[in-house]
């Protein structure tokens, strides 16, 4: 294994419409889940006309995953059949452990700009059916550190010491916001086995030993493994979102909004939907 992780793949996804109408791009999905595991999905957004959004998501089931919703600008209102209420801000986190069965409504709000992407995490199969769980994790919760020209937030995991807003219960992925000024570099040490990917939001950067191509904003970069991961950021700069989890190396049966394992699984929640006892007591 090499000590320095190298891009392996790199992913744009592709524009599409989902909900009552959102316009976002897929940037992975279905087709990459082995590549990707324990990461099943991100959608990606970025639009400065509420037109593209407003539609929003109106009430939707999901069981077996956990939903992260990461929001730098614009609002999103939040419910679910746990009663709770809240609103996604600049710089928010909504973390929500669909489990056994949940049922929510996002529906974003017109502003300025809307940048965020939503990241669907598997659950293992042992804790598929775990009790539902909603974390609100408030722009003032996340921990920030600077050091060398480099910002990261750590939202979920730990990055030299310092514990992020959240600590996944059952899959325990580390989760930063890193932004790096024009010509810095940033390294991070890396579980070797852990699946490591990060999401350009914005500016271009060299990632991996040097000498290598720059890759822009509004992709996605899959990496080997390895135990360092290295960026360089372009003249202009870089930010882009950092994701490491240890694959769960488990089947997938993916029907919509529901994840299980098996298609025996995947008929039953769909039946729990029909039958109106999808939301366990």
């Amino acid at each position: 294994m090499e000590n320095i992780r190298k891009p392996m793949k790199t992913v744009s996804g592709r524009r599409t419409t989902d909900g009552a109408g959102v316009s976002l791009v897929r940037v992975f999905g279905h087709r990459d889940v082995e590549d990707f595991d324990p990461f099943l999905m991100l959608d990606a957004f970025d639009s400065t006309d509420p037109a593209d959004y407003v539609k929003g998501f109106p009430w939707h089931p999901h069981r077996g995953i956990e939903t992260i919703t990461y929001l730098i600008s614009g609002r999103i209102d939040h419910g679910d059949s746990l009663g709770n209420r809240g609103i996604i801000g600049d710089g928010d986190c909504q973390w929500m452990t669909a489990g056994s069965g949940i049922i929510h409504q996002e529906m974003p709000k017109p502003s300025g700009r809307l940048l965020g992407a939503q990241l669907w995490l598997n659950l293992p199969a042992k804790d598929k059916l775990c009790p539902p769980k909603y974390n609100d994790l408030v722009s003032d919760r996340i921990p920030r550190h600077n050091e060398d020209g480099c910002e990261i937030r750590v939202i979920s995991g730990t990055y030299r010491g310092i514990e992020g807003a959240m600590k996944g219960e059952y899959v325990e992925p580390r989760y930063f916001d890193v932004s790096v000024a024009g010509g810095g570099r940033w390294t991070a040490e890396t579980a070797p086995e852990a699946t490591v990917f990060v999401y350009i939001v914005q500016g271009e950067g060299v990632f991996g030993p040097a000498g290598g191509s720059p890759i822009r904003e509004k992709n996605a970069v899959l990496f080997s493994k390895g135990e360092t991961f290295s960026v360089d950021a372009a003249e202009g700069g870089i930010r882009f979102l950092y994701l490491e989890g240890m694959p769960l190396n488990e089947p997938v049966a993916w029907g919509g909004p529901i994840v299980m394992n098996t298609k025996e699984e995947l008929d039953q929640a769909f039946r729990d939907l029909d039958s109106g006892t999808f939301i366990k007591k």
